[in-house]
């Protein structure tokens, strides 16, 4: 079926006025200024990024597109001609990810000044710090590339050996989304060195968040996993004027065994709020328990609320399919968020597996296809500039669209409309496309 000649034209106006927010201009070119020639940097970043918009899995399919793409739009979006895939391997490989990580800052602060990345269900912004790895094979140091260096390698990407003896590379970062946004956009990646792990680079991406966007006041709720759970990290959040809400597991066994002892034996009628969720025949049923018998708990000082959740999947003939329990710690006191407010934050946690880290396997094939294997800082380059272009998608998905259907537009269907619009557009349909003017003076 034809695409509708008005979607094209919105998806192309969503080009025009969102990629100009990114500023790509202001990404140091890393190249010598013979080699530069029509292929200036922001044409290429504009190709790569259109690329992974239209669902392009590689360098090669990004060559191909800029190839077909319609001469109006090719005009609109400044690309003058085909990008040739080895231009632009070569141009990523070099570049310096901190270059394209205060872009993606640029692109989350100019959002925020447009009002797009307002709360939705909580009184204030919640922020969702979770690690995410993607293994590579591992190269050997005769066959790497020749702009490898070994201290950059292992600041990207660390060696790792199964048990089998066969050796891979691990390329380990830290996702923070704003998963209190209808949109659930990455605000940062931060790349965990070989040194240290998730627990331990806690406070770095913690601190670079609030210098980043600190001022802004975007956040008050800073969540993470088990796995970042420690009385210190806990103590950095309260410090810098924020409050945690962290899951609590075995690693900090003597206040699980105290929330399990106060709120374990609480049934259901003693809930303070209930959630229920229908997919086909199954459905899945939360309970929320709250106590504040544990402020101050120890060392734990700032210890303001304990959580449990209790979850529970059955089918339509009753059957039940499995249950679990959650605890979770929070600095808010117990009267700062409504128990259904509570319930919503530890839940909202989630976004950024269930929105960030699932699009970029699923839709983007982050890790069937990362377009760099063999090079680990051009791998963090591409990985950076997804997160631009995921971004560029949600927020046109959650925010721009008007109905809850489009809403929920598949995001395999959000990249082909962007790649029939790169190919098919032409100049009535993008005649006179109104100029948005962004609020530039955030970044």
């Amino acid at each position: 079926m034809a695409q509708p000649a008005r979607l094209t034209r919105r998806v192309a106006g969503i080009l025009r006025s969102r990629l100009s927010e990114l500023q790509l201009e202001q990404v140091v070119d890393p190249r010598h200024r013979r080699g530069r020639r029509w292929k200036h940097l922001p044409v290429l970043l504009r190709a790569v990024l259109v690329g992974l918009m239209a669902g392009c899995k590689g360098t090669q399919d990004a060559e191909a597109l800029t190839d077909e793409m319609s001469v109006p739009m090719r005009r609109m979006l400044k690309i003058p001609r085909r990008v040739p895939d080895t231009t632009l391997r070569q141009t990523l490989i070099r570049l310096e990810p901190d270059e394209l990580r205060s872009r993606l800052h640029a692109q989350v602060k100019v959002a925020h000044r447009r009002k797009a990345l307002a709360p939705v269900g909580l009184p204030f912004g919640q922020v969702a710090i979770d690690g995410r790895s993607t293994a590579l094979p591992d190269v050997a140091e005769a066959d790497a590339p020749k702009s490898s260096d070994v201290k950059w390698a292992e600041k990207y990407a660390q060696r790792h050996k199964h048990d089998s003896g066969c050796r891979y590379r691990l390329m380990r970062t830290d996702t923070c989304t704003l998963v209190s946004a209808q949109a659930k956009p990455c605000i940062d990646a931060v790349p965990i060195p070989a040194r240290t792990h998730e627990m331990g680079h806690f406070t770095t991406v913690l601190r670079g968040l609030v210098e980043t966007y600190g001022r802004s006041q975007m956040f008050t709720l800073v969540s993470a996993d088990a796995g970042n759970c420690s009385e210190k990290n806990a103590r950095l959040v309260v410090e810098l004027d924020l409050h945690y809400l962290l899951r609590l597991k075995a690693d900090q066994p003597t206040l699980l065994g105290e929330a399990r002892r106060l709120l374990g034996p609480l049934g259901q009628d003693k809930a303070l709020a209930q959630t229920e969720d229908v997919v086909g025949r199954t459905t899945e049923t939360r309970w929320l328990y709250l106590t504040d018998e544990l402020a101050g708990f120890l060392d734990w000082e700032h210890l303001g609320t304990v959580l449990r959740i209790h979850k529970k999947r059955d089918i339509a003939t009753g059957e039940l399919i499995w249950q679990e329990e959650h605890y979770a710690l929070s600095s808010l006191p117990i009267d700062a968020l409504s128990p259904a407010q509570w319930l919503y934050a530890f839940r909202a946690h989630w976004g950024v597996e269930n929105q960030c880290h699932n699009t970029w396997d699923t839709a983007f094939k982050e890790d069937d296809k990362p377009w760099i294997k063999a090079d680990p800082k051009g791998m963090m380059a591409v990985l950076l500039l997804r997160r631009m272009a995921y971004n560029l998608l949600a927020l046109y998905r959650s925010v721009t669209q008007r109905s809850d259907e489009r809403r929920h537009t598949p995001w395999k269907t959000l990249l082909r409309w962007v790649y029939n619009t790169l190919i098919k557009a032409q100049a009535v349909d993008i005649a006179d496309l109104r100029t948005r003017k962004a609020a530039m003076s955030a970044i």
